[in-house]
């Protein structure tokens, strides 16, 4: 298992707007700023594509129809961005089928204007969760990508058999070391990865993505 120190003061979370609709961005600032949410609104994905992100949580809430780049390309797109906000449609013009295809691609909720104050609430709130657990993951695979930086070749060899079953015989006959070799290198790699036993090493490599 993975544990890592939480900060002594976690960021606060931070909405972004999307929507070439001064009118509707200056209420979603007016709600979320009355909810104590941070708000960074902007009219369009190329002006908000040149604002700096801050290292926190934050949600996306994307009008689907704009000028230029559309909210439904932009979120196709957020990937080759680097880019991995939870996103919350609104538009004034949406149907069921775009709906249904932005929700499949990952959006957190599609809400058709005019809509409830609580659904958008609910949906950012979830979107916020989300980004939350994402960077909590996204920071224990940084610490196990360290633990795996540590091993030397020879630890790094002796992995590659325990995650495909191999005893330790078998693991120093194929690596041609000697038994007592591939013991203190295991011995090695189960301290260095803080791994308790063979399955949470197993699992801490497939976490890895190495194989």
């Amino acid at each position: 298992m993975v544990r890592s120190t939480p900060p002594e003061s976690a960021p606060a979370p931070i909405v972004y707007v999307v929507d070439d609709d001064h009118s509707v961005r200056a209420a979603l600032e007016d709600l979320l700023a009355s909810m104590g949410m941070q708000v960074r609104a902007f009219d369009s994905v190329a002006a908000f594509l040149q604002h700096p992100r801050a290292d926190a949580p934050a949600c996306l809430v994307l009008d689907v129809r704009m000028p230029g780049q559309s909210g439904l390309e932009f979120h196709r797109q957020m990937a080759s961005h680097g880019l991995h906000l939870p996103v919350v449609f609104i538009t004034g013009h949406g149907d069921i089928a775009m709906g249904v295809a932005a929700m499949k691609e990952g959006a957190i909720e599609f809400l058709t204007k005019p809509f409830r104050d609580q659904e958008l609430l609910d949906a950012i709130h979830l979107g916020i969760e989300r980004d939350r657990e994402r960077r909590r993951d996204d920071a224990a695979v940084d610490v196990l990508r360290q633990r795996w930086a540590s091993l030397n070749d020879g630890e790094r060899d002796v992995v590659g058999g325990v995650v495909r079953g191999r005893l330790n015989k078998q693991i120093a006959a194929e690596l041609g070391v000697s038994e007592i070799t591939v013991k203190v290198r295991r011995a090695n790699v189960m301290r260095k990865m803080q791994a308790r036993t063979l399955v949470d090493l197993v699992r801490l490599y497939d976490r890895l993505g190495i194989g």
